[in-house]
């Protein structure tokens, strides 16, 4: 599925129909993994986001979005122009291995929603590879990005404002968020923007500066889920999927506020990273609001270390000390596909799972999982 994903991005694959059924397949492998390694509430995988974050997979379903010729000094988008690769540039220019885009995907009409066929497809493709591959999961989710995520991949060259762009987003993406709910799955909003749009403002800006950005980015992300039950929908930040030094990382106190204001039943946050493991600490001050639920990571994307389940457990179990065992579901920093090779990622889900028993052990007295 890799390879396709990438030949669909290079425009290499138009017809994306055409590869439903390798798609469904696809699913179903990765449903039985995840089953099999132990995890119980399960996605699909984002298996058919063939060219996810490009006009190849967003121009399906948001209009208004063209590409033109980058200009001179200019970034495909906004992640390829930060203060920590300008610090690090030496190791950027080695690390890269695939060519720099030629072309900037901008807004250059109004942006409505188009892709109702396009998430029915993908409702009832997961739908269809539940049934194939029964197994028995607690729950299952999709993932979808914030409008401030999207914002990060499209620039705006036809509002008037940036704001009044990033609620046109809002009130195209909601109708996905309400189709994924409505078919009976969980919502996953992934927002990296939140604490990650930090390091793209070059230079840097202040933190109270930052919060007023980030802040409209919120009510935005609200704005969309207006009608649905927070209990329906989990609410995803981190500091990016790429392995670099990441020392400009926005620090997690600056906008736990912000990211607890997100009208969701649960928070999935970084807390295995290196960079950020250490920010456990927050959680003796800050008050996991009332009925809801913290997903910290507990094994990460960032190294091909397969943590050891005792590890694991050790981080569940310091958790659940801070915002109690009920409120506590052991998570990924971040998805793993293309982060760390598939071998690897499954052996640290299988590591999560058998963490995530041990943990369940000790704080319940007997063996779950608990884990996803």
């Amino acid at each position: 599925m890799t390879k396709l994903s990438r030949d669909v991005m290079a425009g290499q694959l138009a017809d994306v129909n055409a590869l439903r059924p390798a798609v469904q397949r696809g699913i179903v492998d990765v449903i039985r993994r995840q089953a099999g390694a132990g995890v119980d509430v399960i996605s699909d995988g984002e298996v058919g986001k063939f060219g996810f974050g490009s006009l190849a997979y967003y121009g399906r379903r948001l209009s208004g979005l063209t590409t033109r010729p980058l200009k001179p000094g200019e970034a495909p988008f906004m992640a390829l122009e930060t203060n920590e690769r300008i610090e690090f540039a030496e190791f950027y220019k080695d690390l890269q291995f695939l060519p720099t885009p030629s072309q900037r995907v901008v807004c250059s009409g109004a942006v409505t929603y188009i892709g109702q066929q396009e998430i029915q497809a993908d409702i009832q493709l997961f739908k269809l590879a539940l049934t194939e591959a029964n197994v028995r999961t607690e729950d299952a989710f999709m993932c979808v990005l914030a409008p401030g995520w999207l914002e990060h991949f499209f620039y705006n060259e036809y509002y008037a404002t940036d704001d009044e762009y990033l609620f046109a987003l809002a009130d195209a993406i909601k109708h996905e968020y309400k189709a994924i709910v409505d078919a009976g799955f969980i919502l996953q909003i992934d927002d990296p923007a939140l604490p990650d749009t930090y390091d793209m403002i070059v230079p840097a800006p202040g933190i109270d500066e930052y919060r007023k950005f980030a802040a409209v980015r919120i009510d935005a992300v609200n704005h969309a889920l207006q009608g649905i039950p927070e209990d329906r929908v989990r609410y995803h930040i981190c500091w990016g999927s790429w392995h670099g030094p990441h020392t400009h990382d926005l620090p997690l106190k600056h906008v736990i506020d912000l990211m607890l204001r997100v009208k969701a039943g649960a928070y999935s946050v970084e807390a295995a990273n290196p960079r950020h493991e250490h920010e456990w600490k927050i959680w003796k001050e800050t008050r996991l609001p009332e009925g809801k639920i913290l997903i910290p990571g507990v094994v990460s994307h960032a190294s091909n270390v397969v943590e050891h389940p005792e590890l694991v457990a050790d981080r569940i179990l310091l958790y659940a000390s801070l915002v109690g065992r009920e409120n506590v579901i052991a998570g990924t920093d971040c998805g793993m596909g293309m982060r760390v090779h598939p071998q690897i990622a499954w052996a640290k889900l299988k590591a999560l799972s058998e963490g995530a028993a041990l943990a369940s052990k000790e704080l319940w007295g007997r063996s779950a999982q608990g884990s996803e």
